[in-house]
């Protein structure tokens, strides 16, 4: 989308939001695409709170989706204070899978970035995944020069990969 005016970005964007929303009439189960109402709806029309029943039913319907995860939980993430505690434990939950799969680069910019507020919460979470993907999570977090503490992770030594 390259518009020439606000007018037309708005228009572009309600276009695309109507055919969001007709995809969700013809498959309804389709995590990804409340996920884009989400988006959109925040792009459009800034944060509003009732927007986040896609959020949730992005959620409901692919908590632990990977290549959905990538993109949810950033989004997720940045607003985490304001979901309600059900929905942040999936979002955190989600965090941990990032890493226990092995999705640790997009998992640490996460941390680093949106995340940041809530990290000591992040981190902790991290307790009940493997050591191996701990490391590996530390690493590239050590890479990209954010010093945290990982849990029973010990930085010194630790190489990229």
């Amino acid at each position: 989308m390259q518009p020439t005016s606000l007018e037309e970005s708005d228009g572009e964007l309600t276009a695309a939001e109507q055919k969001v929303k007709l995809s969700l009439c013809l498959n309804p189960s389709d995590a990804y695409l409340w996920l884009m109402l989400y988006w959109g709806s925040n792009l459009r029309n800034g944060f509003e709170e009732r927007s986040l029943r896609y959020l949730d039913q992005s959620y409901e319907l692919a908590a632990m989706e990977g290549w959905i995860a990538l993109r949810r939980n950033k989004l997720a993430l940045a607003i985490l204070a304001r979901l309600n505690e059900p929905l942040q434990e999936k979002v955190v939950s989600e965090f941990v899978a990032m890493v226990r799969s092995g999705f640790t680069d997009s998992a640490s910019a996460n941390l680093a970035t949106v995340g940041w507020a809530h990290r000591d919460r992040l981190l902790a979470s991290l307790s009940q995944v493997d050591i191996n993907s701990r490391e590996t999570f530390a690493r590239a977090l050590a890479y990209d020069g954010v010093s945290v503490s990982v849990p029973g992770v010990e930085i010194s030594g630790l190489s990229r990969r």
